[in-house]
């Protein structure tokens, strides 16, 4: 009998184009293993949606494989040290991974590597980090250069299937009941909002896929107005690996349109999203300028108003509807419109001037498509303070913005207290004297914001 075969997955929770998957499928035995490594990740590991969303997407992927009469092996503790404990109990010498470029999963390929017979492959970027290189052979910094040249490489790799028959070892090692890990919210479990916007798992991804590619074309007319959402609400399946980007790009290679090429840039900073984050581990916690250490951020662990301001944030009770509105999406959803992401994330760093960081930790605790590389880059990129990011002086106007890409109806939808409203007044009841007496005041105006921003910015440069 051919000797086991371990496949390692982690964000790669799919049948169908796993190339880790289908080489072990094709060598021997596969045992497939899931490890919940909490302590490696740090302050990294997954937040509250995200851990929701892996409950579901275990539970999918365990059913696909029992219908190959295989079975997800679930473990938690340090990855390196079960790997090799499963190892020792299956006889297996080998481990198939698809390779990950988080910090902690980096550190954790190169050690199981000094220990066991660890293969790697491509499987969850549309090319490998650091396979796009200027002319000198060094790793993009900027995007627009990045974007040209990755198109240049295309066509990506083509898809591999789904193994259609899977060997057992002769016995199986043991596995965590999934309950057990207490992935679930409970007492409360708030998770009602996510159960009801989202279907998980692989054959979820597909069929919203296969939706998408009739709306695609759309894209770029629609992606910017959140009443509307012409959002493909394809990157949690995306970031969980129930759907692959190159199966994505070539289910769509075909269209001709401006929506897709759109689209496509947005799959393209996925993976410059990688890349930065292979060339600065440790983006998520560090301005990459490093200037802006010397911004005199407001302190919510230091200071009470500052603190009162960031939970107001939070809840969606600034006073500002668009925002509002997000941020309520955000935590009923676990996901927020792209647009009003970044009209958020702008508000919470210039009006409120409260440190980027803040941001990317409680959008890392409530998105389901919560990703290292993603979520560090995009805040950076708002804060002004990243490789490439949006320059700190240009203040988004969130009443302005809210208008320009209407958002009444995004507004009635999630912010209940002004549903009465009409526009224009939905977007600033305030400033048209229709404030409702169950919705808050602005806490800070506009222009006060902007001012308070500036001044601290001109601070920094003059410091």
């Amino acid at each position: 009998m051919s000797e086991t075969q371990i496949v390692w997955l982690r964000r790669d929770l799919r049948m169908a184009d796993n190339p880790a998957l289908f080489a072990a499928a094709t060598t021997g035995p596969v045992v497939c293993v899931y490890i919940l490594d909490d302590e490696a990740a740090g302050h990294h590991a997954y937040g509250g949606a995200s851990r929701w969303w892996l409950h579901h997407s275990l539970e999918s992927l365990s059913k696909s494989l029992g219908a190959r009469n295989a079975k997800l092996i679930l473990r938690r503790g340090d990855a390196v040290e079960e790997l090799c404990k499963i190892a020792n109990e299956t006889g297996a010498a080998t481990i198939h991974a698809n390779r990950h470029y988080e910090p902690w999963w980096r550190k954790a390929q190169g050690k199981l590597g000094e220990e066991l017979d660890l293969q790697l492959y491509d499987g969850i970027y549309l090319y490998p980090a650091g396979h796009v290189t200027t002319g000198s052979g060094d790793p993009y910094k900027i995007y627009t250069p990045f974007y040209k040249a990755m198109r240049q490489q295309f066509p990506s790799r083509d898809t591999v299937p789904s193994p259609e028959t899977l060997s057992s070892p002769g016995s199986w090692p043991a596995s965590d009941d999934l309950a057990d890990w207490k992935l679930l919210p409970t007492r409360p479990d708030w998770s009602g909002g996510l159960a009801a916007f989202w279907n998980v798992g692989e054959d979820a991804a597909h069929r919203r896929l296969t939706e998408w590619e009739d709306d695609v074309s759309d894209y770029e007319d629609q992606r910017n107005l959140p009443s509307v959402d012409g959002s493909s609400r394809l990157s949690p399946h995306l970031h969980f690996g129930e759907v692959s980007p190159v199966q994505i790009w070539h289910a769509l290679k075909h269209k001709r349109s401006d929506g897709w090429q759109s689209y496509e840039s947005e799959l393209v900073w996925r993976d410059y999203a990688a890349n930065v984050i292979c060339q600065f581990p440790a983006y998520a916690r560090e301005n990459y300028r490093e200037d802006y250490d010397q911004l005199q951020w407001r302190d919510p662990d230091a200071d009470e108003k500052a603190a009162r301001d960031l939970k107001k944030w939070q809840q969606g009770k600034t006073g500002y509807p668009i925002v509002d509105a997000g941020m309520r999406q955000l935590y009923q959803t676990g996901w927020m419109h792209n647009r009003v992401r970044m009209i958020t994330a702008s508000f919470l760093i210039k009006h409120l001037l409260i440190d980027w960081r803040k941001g990317e930790e409680w959008f890392w605790d409530c998105l389901c498509d919560a990703d290292y590389g993603s979520n560090s880059v995009n805040w950076q990129w708002n804060a002004g303070t990243g490789v490439d990011s949006n320059m700190f002086v240009r203040i988004m106007a969130p009443l302005t913005q809210s208008e320009k890409f209407d958002a009444a109806a995004y507004i009635r939808e999630y912010v209940p207290e002004l549903a009465g409203l009409d526009a224009p007044y939905i977007h600033d009841p305030e400033e048209h004297g229709c404030l409702p007496k169950s919705y808050p005041p602005k806490m800070i105006a506009h222009k006060a914001g902007r001012e308070r921003a500036m001044a601290a910015y001109k601070a920094m440069k003059d410091g």
